[in-house]
């Protein structure tokens, strides 16, 4: 058992500290920004709760945060009541949230600094995966650090994986967010022409969802896409604002994106229309 901290708790930190109480049996302090969602969870779970960052990471071995942004990361990771503040030597520092790679060196070299260990590791599996245990973890970081933190990330995930020094986890979590961007317009365009051609998408589905043209966003969206339903947890807001830190990354290493960059677009059309808190595979009501 280790004693950790956990800063945020929104949709997804909320189930992924419940895991690390529930499932890791470790000593777990909550800090999350509006505090009646902290008191909710300690109801809930036990543990405890802090009124600051700084106080949540007091004696941890391990500090975990999810947070929503860079400016939000830095805050609770620098800022005068941060959890940087009071990180006892040797304890390790895990970021779940999506940032940029930049961000993520910043903090670990901050980390040195003050001898502590940094580990930038978003997440992907959406709110069904976090409330589930069942999410995928890609870790940028040193190896020591990794193989300490491994047992006690495996708690809410199912796939933790090492992708390289700090940064890279960040780097690999846009390659994700690239992949899903092409794969839900390709997905939504699909859909639209089988409703189109009057076939039934039931069947469609049946049959291609065997072949080449498989994923996770066809076997788990196509239905709730076809009728409508857009309430799955990860909000067109957060992935424009993924995508955001996916273009600025390619501007800056010369990846040419072409596609990400329209569907980017598509999605702003979509919050334009009321959809900022639709999820992501509501990029099919622009076709419908």
């Amino acid at each position: 058992m280790a004693k950790v901290a956990f800063i945020g708790l929104g949709v997804m930190g909320y189930p992924m500290a419940g895991y690390l109480a529930s499932k890791g049996g470790h000593d777990v302090t909550v800090y999350n920004r509006t505090q009646s969602k902290a008191e909710a969870w300690v109801e809930q779970h036990g543990g405890a709760m802090a009124p600051t960052p700084a106080e949540a990471a007091k004696d941890c071995d391990i500090v975990f945060a999810c947070v929503g942004n860079d400016d939000d990361l830095r805050e609770v990771t620098l800022g005068d009541a941060g959890a940087f503040q009071s990180m006892k030597s040797g304890s390790i520092f895990v970021d779940h949230t999506t940032a940029s790679a930049q961000a993520a060196r910043v903090l670990d070299e901050a980390a040195r600094q003050n001898g502590f260990h940094f580990l930038d590791a978003p997440v992907s599996g959406g709110q069904a995966g976090a409330e589930n245990g069942a999410l995928t973890v890609m870790v940028g970081g040193d190896e020591a650090t990794f193989e300490r933190s491994e047992p006690v990330i495996r708690c809410f995930a199912k796939q933790v994986g090492l992708m390289g020094p700090a940064g890279a986890g960040q780097l690999t979590k846009m390659v994700n967010q690239i992949c899903i961007a092409g794969l839900l317009q390709g997905l939504s365009e699909g859909l639209a022409f089988a409703k189109n051609a009057e076939l039934d998408p039931q069947k469609v589905i049946d049959v291609i969802s065997k072949g080449a043209a498989q994923s996770w966003q066809m076997e788990n969206r196509w239905k709730t896409m076809v009728e409508g339903e857009f309430d799955h947890g990860f909000a067109v807001d957060w992935m424009r604002k993924d995508l955001s830190i996916v273009l600025s990354e390619a501007a800056a290493n010369g990846s040419l994106l072409p596609v990400t960059a329209l569907v980017d677009q598509f999605y702003a059309e979509v919050q334009k229309g009321g959809g900022s808190r639709w999820d992501t595979s509501s990029l099919i009501t622009r076709l419908t």
